[in-house]
């Protein structure tokens, strides 16, 4: 299609005033392609041709009325080529999904089924040269999402036991549980042994004598019920010394968790999302520390049943016990089979548990931004997906647990019931009494109920172990930047030099965001930062504070290398407040002191008032005001002024202030200004990322990065402002127009005359056929309206 429009153009274009009728004949046919090809048409190539008549019929329009009349039958034969395309059934067919209002997402939809280039530009964003770069992703920080990315074999049984290495604190307690055990268990194992004497003393004849380990009946009863009252005390202290056991190591868990999550780099934090880490802090540790507590006590206990059920079943009739054990074996690999689909529904339900997590967080974090788009539904869409998806995995869980429970309870009774059969006969040949009988067939019940919990216990434990996964993974995971390995920092004072710093985020390592950056800033200087948007200015502050390490090249701090500091010791002789200041819940006395927790009432007032905090008198708790979850009680210039007292409080060695007063009004941000002149004049050193003019013009020194990620130019704000032809004049210019000023230069190159002149006739071409476009279109419009109504017309009369 696109080449029929293209010599459409050129047949329309050679076509002289004088000979319009010729124009026909030169104008190629419109070929009718088969259904296949014309399902496959896109709506761009349409496009296209429609453009492309309408371009090449405005050149005709301009003409006198005399000869734009003479050429009416060309035009009209041309409009019936074009409405011949819209009106073959196959065409419209084939633009039946082509409607109007598409949302994003449906064309989302269907361009994955159209070729790149059949792509209309004008539909979405063009890519850069970067985007190839960027989209080579670099994710070696993320945990996976069933904790399987430990790179260890026999993920069961390494959990287990790295989980009972947790617990080796806790041995002597431990050992108390299970001699607790051993004697509840052992009592209630006596009481199928004793019914079973009873029985054989009640089925005697009369008259012989009714003693029982050498005691009377009664005094036999007195003490078998002493017996179990000290079972069931045993059973009482097992049960609490397993529980708090189980209690303690779970907070410790989840304290070393917590601990490891925080000593984090920045990478790791780009890499995984906040919500997943909640969910293996949260519903995964909940899970272990259950695992641990209930399910292994409720284990032990099913265990020692089990193992001396079977050994008294042994000590009343082997012959019975070997028919049982016949049928043992199906239950066991069924439990084994069971065990494992469990463990693998148990790791998907904890990772879509955290998806669900992070949708919630972040909704219900920013609630006010969905309110304000009325997108309530949209996130409870959202959300209610997810939902389902976790309902669809329990749903399954629910099948096979009832699949393998239902079996068992079944293999169960027709084991009890050919035991029934067996024994009968026994007892009829006089092999065994019927208090025997009695008594193995009471141990099978115990056995078999202490099996059936082994089965639940074990399918607990591998969800525990699905869980542990996850956890443990984020436990061994080391960070890049270790916040605690290095060389003490006593004073970040000093020239800050970068040399030859090349930088790529690491989760986007070919995109370089610096290039061999050079600049030195020195002690106590006040130095502004300023560069063209996604240049990197904020990257700086990210570095010096060692966020991240460059990829190449040296950062020094006083002529040494801040690789080798201790990166906790270095943030605390540094100060930064961002461009959204984030507060935590609690007072405002506690968000000012969180850099000195130990700072006393005075030294807080002081910082608040050089910060201008004047509003603090207004609230009637003062500075015990609590300002919500994320500052949310305070408007946004507040909550700045406390994040500046914060910064100051700490009378830090190096102050960063990351567009720090762009949510201040005028006369704040001179106060600010003026209290920040003050304090730090001389002694500490400055470095604000900015924008505003005001911030630029008190600064001794500004730095101005190019887009290509090196400085372009330095210096003092009168020596930038008055280079006619300089990367920050023009930077400037183009923020006070508005970014309406055309294409400006970052990187200081001279943009000659001529090319200026060039670029404006280019804009002047591209403007001048929009509107030609624009006509020829409507005049389109326009005649083939009118044609149609001049048919509709001779159709009634």
């Amino acid at each position: 299609m696109r080449h029929v429009a293209q010599a459409f153009c050129q047949s329309i274009s050679r076509a002289s005033i004088a000979g319009r009728s010729q124009v026909v004949s030169s104008i190629p046919r419109l070929p009718v392609l088969p259904a296949s090809q014309q399902g496959n048409a896109s709506t761009r190539s349409q496009r296209t041709f429609t453009s492309a008549f309408a371009s090449a019929r405005s050149r005709l329009l301009p003409q006198p009325k005399s000869l734009c009349r003479t050429q009416s039958p060309v035009l009209s034969t041309i409009s019936a080529q074009c409405r011949s395309i819209s009106s073959n059934p196959t065409d419209r067919q084939a633009q039946a999904p082509v409607r109007v209002g598409r949302s994003y997402r449906d064309e989302q939809k269907e361009n994955a089924l159209v070729d790149e280039d059949d792509t209309d530009e004008s539909q979405g964003f063009r890519k850069s040269g970067k985007a190839s770069a960027a989209a080579q992703i670099n994710l070696s920080a993320r945990l996976s999402k069933d904790g399987s990315g430990t790179g260890k074999t026999g993920a069961g049984w390494g959990e287990i036991v790295r989980l009972l290495k947790i617990a080796r604190p806790e041995a002597k307690p431990l050992a108390l549980a299970v001699t607790f055990l051993l004697i509840s268990s052992s009592i209630s194992m006596s009481l199928p042994f004793s019914i079973g004497k009873i029985l054989d003393i009640a089925t005697k004849p009369a008259g012989e004598a009714a003693t029982l380990f050498g005691l009377d009946l009664s005094t036999f009863y007195l003490a078998l019920g002493g017996l179990l009252t000290v079972g069931a005390c045993a059973n009482f202290g097992r049960i609490i010394v397993l529980r708090i056991v189980g209690e303690r190591v779970v907070t410790r868990l989840r304290s070393q968790l917590f601990r490891r999550t925080m000593v984090q780099d920045a990478e790791f934090f780009d890499a995984n999302r906040v919500g997943d880490l909640i969910s293996r802090l949260g519903s995964d540790t909940i899970i272990v520390g259950k695992s641990i507590t209930q399910n292994v006590s409720d284990g032990l206990r099913s265990l020692v049943s089990a193992a001396a059920g079977f050994t008294l079943m042994g000590y009343v009739s082997l012959k019975l016990t070997g028919v049982l054990a016949l049928l043992f074996p199906p239950v066991a690999i069924g439990a084994f089979f069971y065990g494992r689909a469990i463990r693998t529904l148990s790791r998907r339900i904890q990772k879509a548990l955290g998806s669900l997590t992070k949708i919630a967080e972040e909704r219900l974090g920013n609630v006010r931004t969905s309110q304000a788009f009325a997108g309530e539904i949209q996130e409870v869409n959202r959300y209610n997906k997810q939902v389902r998806q976790i309902f669809n995995l329990g749903k399954r869980e629910a099948v096979i647990s009832a699949a393998f429970f239902s079996s068992s309870g079944f293999m169960g009774n027709m084991t009890f019931l050919a035991l029934l059969w067996f024994g009968g006969g026994m007892v009829n040949s006089g092999a065994i009494s019927v208090g025997d009988l009695t008594s193995f067939l009471m141990y099978t019940a115990y056995a078999g109920s202490s099996l059936f919990g082994l089965s639940g216990f074990y399918s607990e434990l591998m969800k525990g172990v699905g869980a542990a996964s996850r956890l443990f993974e984020l436990q061994d995971r080391e960070p890049t930047i270790s916040p605690t390995k290095g060389i003490m920092v006593k004073s970040a004072r000093g020239d800050i030099e970068f040399q030859k710093v090349t930088f790529s985020y690491p989760t986007r390592p070919a995109v370089e965001i610096f290039k061999d950056l050079d600049f030195t800033i020195r002690q106590g200087s006040n130095v502004a930062i300023v560069a063209p948007s996604g240049a990197g200015k904020s990257t700086v502050a990210s570095l010096i504070m060692r966020f991240y390490s460059p990829t190449s090249g040296q950062i020094l701090i006083n002529g040494k290398d801040i690789s080798t500091f201790n990166a906790k010791q270095l943030r605390r002789k540094i100060g930064f407040v961002g461009q959204e200041p984030v507060l935590f819940s609690g007072s405002i006395a506690e968000n000012i002191a969180y850099g000195r927790p130990h700072a006393t009432t005075s030294e807080i007032v002081q910082a608040a008032r050089k910060a201008n905090c004047q509003f603090i008198s207004d609230f009637p708790e003062g500075l015990e005001t609590q300002v919500g979850s994320r500052g949310t009680q305070l408007s946004g210039g507040q909550k700045q002024r406390i994040a500046i007292a914060r910064a100051l409080l700490k009378n830090p060695d190096i102050l960063i202030l990351d567009e720090a007063t762009s949510a201040l009004d005028a006369e704040s941000e001179t106060l600010v200004n003026q209290a920040l002149a003050t304090l730090l004049a001389g002694n500490n050193t400055t470095i604000s990322i900015a924008h505003r003019l005001s911030t630029i013009k008190r600064s001794d020194l500004i730095i101005c990065i190019g887009a290509d990620g090196r400085v372009a130019e330095t210096g003092t704000y009168r020596e930038l402002s008055e280079k006619e032809d300089g990367a920050f004049k023009k930077l400037m210019e183009w923020q006070m127009s508005g970014g309406e000023g055309g294409k400006i230069s970052t990187r200081g190159a001279k943009v000659t005359e001529e090319e200026e002149i060039a670029y404006r006739e280019e804009e002047h071409e591209r403007e001048a056929e929009e509107e030609e476009r624009e006509k020829g279109e409507g005049v389109v419009v326009k005649a083939e309206v009118k044609g149609e109504s001049a048919q509709e017309g001779e159709k009634k009369a």
